[in-house]
């Protein structure tokens, strides 16, 4: 089983000292990973480590904005970060709207009970995802992959990502992409360490927050990334996605309410 790495939580307030840190790793071993870009961020919990000197400095350079745009951008230096890596192949979600929780869904993927979108209406869903796409367009990202805060969706978020451009996500179980609802769906690991004593074919995505890291969990990377299971996602997207096998709904539904259970011991 070969293994994709994302990145969620990319946002202006993120520690950017874990996030270099874990960028090594990656660069170290060739490896170009999907990050989940928050295109306003509201949650205050990924806004802790912001370096507001950095953000109020206009010092840096950019092909793609003048002087004056600089000064006016907010959080330049960051969405610099963003565009240097899109050009170095990273790939780029968006990673909701705001990444606030307003409501108690798990929806169709109940990795969770919290949602930004699952519960909420296809009008309200459609604003809120042609937003954040605008936000991402006016700092020059453009991409038609969405992550979802905490894993959560429901079908009027589907069918709000179709409407609205997009084509992919980065959810699901699976060792194979598979193309359901008009999207193409990229599986996440149901457990990371029997991914690396699988020895079929196949791929999946770890799930990593760099904001969360310690040192235990770098190391444990630094293993992972040595197993020689670990490669880009271009990789991926180059294999042909499947048509979603029977029943694909009701199984993920089931095993992510079990994990979820599992996880948190209770109902």
């Amino acid at each position: 089983m070969k293994i994709v790495i994302r990145l969620d939580d990319i946002s202006p307030g993120m520690d950017m000292g874990k996030f270099r840190r874990f960028k090594r790793l990656l660069d170290e071993n060739h490896i170009k990973p999907l990050i989940g870009v928050v295109p306003e961020n509201k949650d205050p919990k990924l806004d802790a480590f912001r370096d507001e000197e950095e953000d109020n400095s206009s010092n840096g350079s950019d092909d793609d904005f003048s002087g004056d745009d600089k000064i006016k951008e907010k959080d330049y230096h960051f969405w610099h970060l963003i565009r240097n890596l899109q050009t170095e192949g990273w790939i780029i979600a968006m990673h909701g709207l705001n990444h606030v929780y307003t409501t108690k869904k798990g929806g169709m993927f109940p990795l969770n009970k919290k949602s930004e979108f699952a519960g909420i209406s296809l009008e309200k869903q459609i604003s809120m995802i042609s937003e954040g796409k605008s936000i991402l367009g006016s700092h020059g990202i453009a991409t038609d992959f969405f992550m979802a805060p905490s894993h959560s969706y429901d079908r009027n978020t589907i069918k709000a990502l179709a409407e609205s451009g997009f084509r992919r996500i980065t959810d699901g179980f699976g060792k194979q992409a598979y193309r359901r609802f008009d999207l193409t769906f990229f599986p996440i690991s149901f457990r990371k360490d029997s991914v690396l004593k699988d020895e079929s074919e196949g791929y999946t995505t770890f799930v990593i927050h760099t904001n969360t890291l310690n040192g235990d969990d770098f190391a444990y990377y630094e293993k992972v990334f040595e197993s020689g299971k670990v490669v880009s996602w271009d990789e991926w997207l180059m294999q042909e996605p499947v048509e979603a096998p029977a029943f694909q709904g009701i199984k993920e539904y089931l095993m992510a309410r079990l994990k979820y259970i599992a996880v948190n011991k209770r109902w």
